[in-house]
């Protein structure tokens, strides 16, 4: 064969080649292709699966806070139709014991203070759930403005903030009880476990602080929803051990998950205030309620600067705001 035949063969030889590395090359990028457009598939599938989850929590969250405003709605309606404002005529708070055995002891809290100052507003601002990151913030602004308050806390809440328990006595300032474990479903379960943790939370603050607070505030108020034991029962207890529950007629919006800004919390704080003898004024010492703090030297000034009016902690003379009807018919 010459070299021309030769030159042929080669190169036919060679584009047969160049011809399979074309198709295997085409074959490949469409294999590719394939493979791409599956995992876009998937990926599609994945993103509206997560879209649909995220629609479905937003939608639960919605929900939720709907829940939230029609519960706080229900509860405002609750303090301002039903709220009742309580008697002392059968003595200062009805002890069911010797008062005279009482005014002996030093430790007793709240209940044979001196009369309160006349006024056709009495407010008293109430703190829930502390102590926390908040009280001292809270004991500066009311020192600033020689103004008392009353402290519900939390016996867990207590554990490691034992000095502050001491600052607000040593302030002057009531020291109330919101509970020891503010777990309602073992809080109501029973009276037996109600006055189980009721005795926890005083003999605890008793040995901390020295003193043995005589109020209360139940966890969620006597009108909560959560407690399959009428809330009359609880009631009943406390009185029968010499301790008074105190509800709200007025509050600052600031038990919800929603931070409310602090000129909410000022305007609900204080708009009603005029229509009420006493007003009892419902907020929350813990961390994540900075507006409540913000809001609170405004709250204090406006209050201070109503006709007729003064700012009172909780004592043994303050009348009860309870949102139900507890005693006996005599």
């Amino acid at each position: 064969m010459n070299s021309n035949g030769m030159r042929w063969g080669l190169g036919r030889r060679q584009g047969r080649c160049n011809s399979r590395m074309l198709v295997m090359s085409v074959v490949l990028l469409i294999a590719l292709c394939v493979l791409l457009v599956v995992r876009v598939r998937v990926l599609d599938g994945m993103l509206e699966k997560l879209t649909a989850q995220v629609e479905n929590l937003t939608r639960l969250t919605v929900q939720q806070r709907d829940l939230m405003d029609r519960l706080m709605e229900e509860t405002q309606s609750v303090m301002k139709d039903s709220a009742v404002v309580g008697s002392l005529e059968k003595g200062a708070g009805d002890l069911g014991e010797d008062p005279d055995s009482r005014e002996e002891d030093p430790d007793f809290q709240g209940e044979y203070e001196e009369e309160e100052p006349d006024a056709a507003h009495k407010v008293y601002l109430t703190f829930d759930d502390g102590p926390g990151t908040n009280t001292q913030d809270i004991l500066d602004i009311l020192d600033e403005y020689d103004v008392k308050a009353t402290f519900f806390v939390v016996g867990e809440s207590c554990e490691n903030n034992e000095d502050m328990l001491k600052k607000i006595v040593e302030a002057g300032h009531t020291l109330g009880m919101h509970s020891y474990s503010h777990d309602y479903s073992e809080l109501y379960a029973s009276v037996e476990n109600f006055a189980e943790d009721l005795k926890k939370q005083q003999d605890y603050l008793y040995e901390v602080t020295g003193v043995r607070s005589t109020v209360y505030r139940f966890p969620g108020g006597s009108s909560n929803r959560v407690s399959d034991i009428s809330m009359k029962e609880f009631a009943r207890y406390l009185d029968s051990q010499g301790i008074r529950f105190f509800d709200w007629n007025i509050s600052s919006g600031d038990g919800g998950s929603y931070l409310f800004p602090a000129e909410t919390i000022l305007e609900n704080c204080t708009s009603a205030i005029g229509s009420h003898s006493t007003s009892i004024v419902l907020m929350h010492d813990v961390a994540a309620k900075t507006t409540t703090r913000e809001a609170l030297p405004e709250v204090i000034e406006k209050i201070l600067d109503m006709e007729d009016t003064v700012i009172l902690p909780i004592t043994g003379k303050t009348q009860p705001v309870q949102h139900i009807k507890w005693q006996d018919e005599e």
